[in-house]
């Protein structure tokens, strides 16, 4: 008869309406919180600054009685600085809560609660802890509510949920105030490493005039790389992520959303890359013997590199967080890159296209702060560069298509260029000796901008550098 009871125990749904029952108390300390503010009370000068640069806000304590105290000496120590128990005392009266507090009496007993303030900052951080655990409880049940509701939007529930999530974990950080004299001396000795080449700013892109320009990939930036079709953005970005992923034996991770091309054909375009083959030779009979060992080569070569490719067509914000805050932790991705930004799908109801572009570049952004990567995001122009003075004319900030937010949101913007009308006219020597191309940098928040001079070789799907230094940009090969 037990077992048939536990059986039927086991096939029974957990309750929701017991999970969040509302008058279950969540995590808290009575006596904590009375200690921390009887600490305010006889040493405000001391505790009752500290305690308000730690613990933020009144939402720390559990008890209403014991928020409405903190509340009230936090606002004399704002006006006047003089806090002791008689102008405590007159300031809930004068707002006349002094006896839903519990009066004078609970007044005086709280003062006289506590015998020293050495364990003040012990009795902080117990108030921290505890809420930390009723937001979790909070932000969980809200989850579990939002989750039986109808007509939800799975991917903007999952990343709401993990956004909560990250805000309650990071409520708990403290930022220090630092004095000049306690961080000077590891600055220094930073700019020293810097200029011994002991330590990496940025990323090195490979492209030495480029990295002049911009010292590198920065963390937490977001670098868009702009241009009209067909000009070679994406193998742009497919040359920075072989130099990056496989430079000499670093093998750095680098993820690659890719919204217009499948994973076949970006491996195919890396490899032919590698091994200098061009890939239309796979289908107009010029594919030689000799080529199929350097196409092994490139296999080998690419074989155990930390290179992930996400083909989803009509990629969502949250879809491409959830998904890059999943490698980062698995594999510690150190670069991103988005094949290209109109592409993309804000995940949200907005209204008109220009303002879901805003959504999806400011989510971009934010992606690249909040997992400290290099962000590289390729997008149009519009048709008005063109219009201007046909093919040769240069694009500027105004010609990004659908968005001003872009030029906003980012730290660098880019623009490959090159006269297209001139290509079409080069004989097949002139084709493999490479197109002149100029990579503008048009804006750079944190240093200078410029063109960099690359040659492109279509046929090779290679960008080379037109600077002195070119001989030394490849990355090593095994």
């Amino acid at each position: 008869m037990s077992m048939e009871v536990d059986k039927n125990r086991k096939k029974q749904p957990v309750s929701l309406a017991g999970l969040l029952d509302e008058d279950r108390p969540q995590p808290h300390s009575l006596e904590t919180e009375r200690a921390v503010l009887a600490a305010m009370l006889r040493e405000p000068e001391s505790c009752g600054t500290s305690a308000i640069e730690y613990l933020g806000n009144e939402d720390v304590f559990y008890s209403h009685v014991h928020r409405e105290i903190f509340r009230t000496i936090t606002t004399i120590l704002a006006d006047s600085g003089k806090v002791d128990l008689i102008t405590v005392v007159h300031a809930l009266n004068k707002k006349d809560v002094l006896e839903e507090v519990g009066g004078e009496i609970f007044l005086a007993e709280l003062y006289s609660s506590i015998a020293t303030t050495a364990n003040f900052e012990n009795w902080c951080g117990i108030l921290k802890e505890h809420h930390i655990l009723r937001g979790m409880i909070n932000v969980c049940s809200e989850s579990l509510r939002k989750c039986y509701e109808k007509d939800i939007e799975i991917a903007g529930l999952v990343d709401q949920i993990e956004s909560d999530i990250y805000n309650v974990r990071n409520s708990n950080v403290k930022s220090d105030i630092v004095s000049i004299r306690e961080s000077i001396r590891g600055v220094f000795e930073n700019i020293q490493d810097i200029l011994a080449k002991k330590v990496e700013v940025g990323l090195d892109s490979g492209y030495p005039d480029l990295n002049k320009l911009i010292v590198g990939l920065k963390p937490g930036e977001m670098f868009v790389l702009a241009a009209r079709p067909s000009i070679g953005k994406t193998t742009f970005a497919l040359n920075l992520i072989r130099n990056i992923a496989l430079r000499g034996n670093s093998m750095r991770g680098v993820l690659f959303f890719s919204l217009e091309m499948t994973a076949e054909q970006i491996v195919r375009k890396l490899l032919c890359m590698e091994a200098e083959v061009s890939e239309s030779s796979f289908y107009d009979g010029s594919f030689k013997e000799k080529d199929m060992s350097k196409l092994t080569r490139a296999v080998s070569f690419y074989r155990n590199a930390n290179i992930f490719i996400d083909p989803t067509a009509g990629l969502t914000v949250p879809e491409m967080r959830a998904k890059a805050r999943r490698l980062k932790t698995q594999h510690n991705i150190e670069m991103i890159c988005i094949d290209y930004l109109q592409l993309m799908k804000a995940g949200m109801k907005v209204d008109g296209r220009q303002q879901e572009v805003a959504e999806i570049s400011s989510g971009v952004k934010k992606l690249a702060k909040d997992l400290d990567v290099p962000v590289v995001v390729l997008a149009q122009l519009n048709r008005e560069v063109e219009k201007t003075a046909g093919g040769s004319s240069r694009p500027k900030l105004s010609n990004l298509r659908e968005s001003g937010a872009i030029e906003q949101d980012a730290d660098i913007v880019a623009f490959l260029h090159r006269n297209r009308d001139e290509a079409k006219d080069m004989t097949r020597e002139a084709m493999i000796a490479g197109l002149e191309t100029e990579l503008i940098i048009e804006k750079n928040r944190n240093g200078q901008t410029g063109i960099v001079y690359l040659s492109f070789h279509p046929h090779l799907g290679q960008f080379h550098s037109r600077s002195r230094y070119s001989d030394e940009d490849n990355p090593e090969r095994e």
